[in-house]
C-alpha cells in the first residue's frame, strides 16, 4: 500500500489490486469508502479505472473496422464484459514525490481485448484534493476503439444529497444495456439535489454532464469534477449501502454497439496515439460553498 498526505487530504493506493484507491480522508473523515486491509477484490475498493471502455459491452462481442469481436465475460457479470481490463491486473509504481505517484501497466492482446495498449494513471494530492489523470497509448499496429473512465465510491449517509446537471439519461433494458435515450426527469433528475434516501435505486448513465458534481452533507460538500471529455456521468445508488458511486466516463455504456453516427463518445486511436482523461475531488465545510456553485 502507498500513502501521500497534504494538507487535511490523505490518500492510500493498492497498485497490486487494480491500481485502485484504497482510501480517501479529509480532516480524518472518509470521503471515499475505505477499503479492508485483507481486499483482494477491486470491487472493495474505494475507486478504480476503467480502460479500455467504461460499463458494459452487451454479450461481450461487437463489430471493429469489419472484424467480429467476441472478448471473454466478465466473472460474475456474464453474459456481458464490464470495465475493461485495467481493474483486474496489477499496475507498477513508476514514479513518485511526496505528494504524486504515478502507476502503469502494459496490455498485451488477450482474448479480454484484441488489442495491446499501454495505461498510465498520475495521483496528486493538494490542499485543496485530489487529482487523478488517466491515459491511454494504443501499441497496436492498427486503431482500436478507446475509452476510459474513474470508478470512485463516495461514502453516503442517511442525509447525503446528490446534485449533477445532465439533460438526458441512458434507459436501460433487465441487463444493464442501454437502449434509449430519454430526459432525465423519466428517472431522477439530479439537478434538484435530492437526498439519495429519497429516490430509487439506479444503475444508469447521464448523458452531456456539464459537471461539477456535487455530494452533500449536513457538515460538508464535495465536490466532483472532470476533464470535458467526460461528458458522461455513470450514477450507481445500490438500495442497502453505504456508498454512492458518481463516475465520470468519456462514453456512454455499450458504444462500442453504438448505432452509426451517434455521438456515442468512443474514441478510435490510430497507433502509438493517446486518450487521456481527468477527475478531481475537493470538500468545503458546509458554511461555505465551493467557488462558482
Amino acid at each position: 500500500m502507498i500513502a501521500r498526505a497534504c494538507g487535511d487530504w490523505r490518500l492510500t493506493l493498492r497498485p497490486d489490486l487494480g491500481g485502485a484507491v484504497a482510501g480517501l480522508t479529509w480532516r480524518g473523515e472518509p470521503v471515499l469508502r475505505p477499503t479492508p486491509d485483507d481486499a483482494a477484490d477491486v470491487l472493495r475498493t474505494a475507486c478504480f479505472p476503467l480502460l479500455p471502455y467504461a460499463n458494459r459491452i452487451a454479450e461481450a462481442a461487437f463489430a471493429w473496422r469489419g472484424r467480429s469481436i467476441s472478448l471473454r465475460p466478465s466473472p460474475g457479470f456474464e453474459p456481458h464484459a464490464l470495465h475493461g481490463v485495467g481493474w483486474r491486473t496489477p499496475w507498477t509504481v513508476e514514479a513518485g514525490d511526496g505528494h504524486q505517484v504515478a502507476l502503469t501497466f502494459d496490455h498485451v492482446a488477450d482474448d479480454d481485448w484484441p488489442w495491446a495498449f499501454t495505461a498510465r494513471q498520475v495521483f496528486a494530492v493538494d490542499e485543496a484534493g485530489l487529482s487523478i489523470q488517466l491515459a491511454l497509448t494504443n501499441r497496436a499496429d492498427q486503431s482500436a476503439p478507446a475509452g476510459l473512465g474513474l470508478h470512485p465510491y463516495f461514502v453516503r449517509t442517511a442525509e447525503t444529497r446528490l446534485g449533477l446537471r445532465a439533460p438526458e439519461v441512458w434507459l436501460s433494458d433487465p441487463t444493464l444495456i442501454p437502449r434509449r435515450l430519454a430526459p432525465s426527469a423519466e428517472l431522477v433528475d439530479w439537478s434538484a439535489r435530492p437526498r439519495l434516501a429519497d429516490v430509487p435505486p439506479i444503475d444508469h448513465a447521464y448523458a452531456n454532464w456539464t459537471g461539477p458534481a456535487e455530494l452533500i452533507e449536513p457538515h460538508r460538500r464535495l465536490r466532483l469534477s472532470a476533464s470535458p471529455n467526460a461528458a458522461w456521468v455513470h450514477v450507481f445508488t445500490p438500495a442497502g449501502e453505504d456508498f454512492v458511486c458518481v463516475e465520470p466516463v468519456t462514453h456512454r455504456p455499450d458504444a462500442v454497439n453504438a448505432p452509426a453516427g451517434e455521438a456515442s463518445g468512443l474514441m478510435s486511436l490510430a497507433p502509438g496515439e493517446t486518450l487521456a482523461m481527468s477527475m478531481r475531488v475537493e470538500a468545503v465545510t458546509s458554511d461555505r460553498a465551493p467557488p462558482g456553485s
